[in-house]
């Protein structure tokens, strides 16, 4: 599931939805899909409870030929929004170009039908895998496919990217960037909006123009277990001890790695910027480093509830305290960043990012209200424009890189 998709599911359930006695009709939705010959399973998700919300494998149209229906209930004054997979968001429906379409949208006012092309549907990613020489990527790719681990119930693909140059000097060792939603970073035909993050051409820029040293990037693959596996107060815990006890010393052995706080940072978007500032806080013994775009901050309570396993939870109460985002009770409740770490963070003002400003503030109060020095140790970036999706996140990918690996100011 993409970091918009699931961001824009938190913010559903983080704000208060109007009372169910305001208007409790619900209306029938029939939606039918045309898909190809020899198709599967064909799943709709949305932003609805009834599919999750935004759950690629939960809810299976009928049909078994090329035409596919669902029928559902919605309450009245919905904007319906939702897609079509094969059970995953790996293979979510692509449009006539290949790449992944914006979600369809229904204002549900009264019963309503519609019907849908689907011309295909993304290809396993093994497939891409398989031909990473096609992506355009500059320098080299290397992928482990599902790599387990005995503390996370999903196995994942893992890529590992090599900068120019690392197979020619035999004897140079380079920094390392861990990442989260590894299939979103380097390959267009397999990230989940078509357009990748380009931290290959991040960093060979930054390179050239002297800014930062070559770096290796370790990407992980997401999972369906995306929301929990990311979240600072759910999964993240176990996470950590995948990433440190037995991805690190995997890729240590294998690559030059420099290693140490120092040279070890964490980065990613929404839950994955979450993730990344979890890893600086939690365990600065290992990750000294951290990129925070569009951190999804104001994750609470209720979020958290709604991903746990069987969980039926549906908004029905106005706001309480389950709504107050868990970072601001951290803080409450006298949380301390340790010393030495450095975080960036960044956030825009369109979409789901326009929601983001006031805990980020609060985060960065925080920070120096225990001496840390903003420009030095944090920053901390409104771009204006800037919504919540992968190209805006490849838009800027330099400041980031260039705080995390470049100069240090004394």
């Amino acid at each position: 599931m993409n970091a918009l998709r699931l961001a824009v599911a938190s913010l559903v359930l983080a704000l208060a939805a109007p009372p169910l006695a305001a208007d409790p009709a619900e209306h029938a939705v029939t939606i039918h899909a045309r898909v190809p010959v020899g198709t599967g399973t064909v799943y709709i998700a949305g932003n609805i409870p009834a599919l999750g919300p935004w759950d690629a494998g939960r809810f299976a149209m009928q049909g078994t030929g090329r035409e596919r229906t669902a029928v559902l209930r919605v309450p009245h004054g919905t904007t319906f929004e939702f897609k079509f997979t094969l059970g995953a968001w790996a293979r979510e429906a692509v449009g006539p170009s290949g790449t992944v379409m914006p979600n369809n949208r229904l204002l549900v006012d009264a019963d309503k039908e519609a019907a849908y092309e689907v011309v295909d549907f993304k290809k396993d990613p093994r497939y891409y895998i398989e031909t990473w020489k096609d992506s355009g990527v500059l320098g080299r790719l290397e992928y482990w496919t599902d790599v387990k681990s005995k503390y996370l119930a999903y196995t994942r693909h893992v890529a590992i990217w090599l900068p120019p140059g690392y197979d020619e000097d035999k004897d140079h060792r380079y920094p390392v960037l861990y990442m989260h939603d590894g299939q979103n970073l380097f390959d267009p035909r397999m990230a989940n909006t078509g357009v990748d993050w380009g931290i290959d051409e991040a960093v060979v820029r930054g390179v050239k123009a002297g800014r930062i040293p070559p770096v290796i990037v370790v990407a992980a693959f997401s999972t369906d277990g995306r929301a929990r596996e990311y979240s600072p107060w759910d999964g993240a815990p176990d996470y950590a001890r995948f990433l440190v006890e037995e991805l690190m010393p995997r890729v240590n052995g294998k690559f030059r790695t420099l290693t140490g706080p120092a040279n070890t940072a964490a980065m990613g978007s929404s839950m994955g910027g979450l993730l990344s500032f979890y890893l600086c806080w939690k365990r600065p013994d290992v990750f000294g480093l951290c990129g925070c775009i569009s951190t999804h901050f104001p994750y609470n309570q209720l979020v958290m509830e709604e991903f746990a396993p069987g969980s039926s939870k549906q908004r029905a109460l106005p706001p309480g305290p389950e709504d107050w985002p868990l970072i601001g009770r951290e803080i409450a409740n006298g949380a301390k960043m340790p010393k030495g770490v450095r975080l960036y963070f960044d956030y825009g003002t369109e979409g789901l990012d326009a929601m983001y400003e006031p805990m980020q503030k609060r985060v960065d109060q925080w920070l120096v209200g225990q001496g840390f020095r903003e420009g030095t140790d944090f920053v901390s970036r409104k771009v204006q424009g800037a919504t919540h999706n992968e190209a805006a996140w490849r838009a800027r990918m330099d400041d980031p890189l260039a705080f995390l690996f470049g100069k240090r100011a004394p």
